[in-house]
């Protein structure tokens, strides 16, 4: 952008500098036709006029163009903030739910791990006594047989003495 400003500024001195050199020739009056009348006017003068009002009608759309684009931009920029807060609440209220129901099935997994828990223990306790019961039953059998042999032997003994 630099460079195309620069070569507009050179070709804009130039022109004032061929006017100046040759302002005679710009000044000379002439008679001009405006389809209905007729003046006597410098052509010259009137010309650069011209150029003068289109460059001067340039520069106000060039200053127009860039300040309707820095608008542009500074709307666009102030809508992106705020969808840009917005996307935020968005994520920290996501965040805030998956905080929640995370919450929510560790308790349920804590409720169901202690309720295991307790009929895994009930289940053992049940075992440990179906388990001494059998014990007690077996230790009784096996003392009554040790009784009986040990009366049989005993028998035995008093029948050969």
């Amino acid at each position: 952008m630099y460079l195309r400003t620069l070569l507009i500024i050179v070709l804009l001195g130039a022109l004032v500098l061929f006017a100046a050199v040759n302002w005679g020739a710009f000044t000379t009056r002439t008679t001009l036709s405006l389809i209905f009348t007729t003046v006597e006017a410098p052509l010259g003068v009137i010309l650069l006029a011209v150029i003068g009002v289109l460059t001067l009608l340039f520069l106000i759309y060039l200053v127009y163009w860039q300040s309707s684009a820095l608008l542009e931009s500074r709307r666009n920029a102030r809508e992106l903030q705020m969808l840009r807060e917005i996307a935020e609440n968005a994520e920290a209220s996501r965040f805030v739910q998956l905080r929640s129901l995370l919450e929510t099935e560790l308790r349920e997994l804590a409720d169901r791990s202690a309720e295991s828990k307790d009929a895994i223990l009930a289940r053992l306790d049940e075992i440990d006594r179906n388990l001494r019961s059998t014990i007690e039953q077996s230790a009784n059998t096996l003392a009554a047989y040790i009784g009986e042999v040990d009366d049989r032997v005993e028998r035995a003994k008093s029948g050969k003495n």
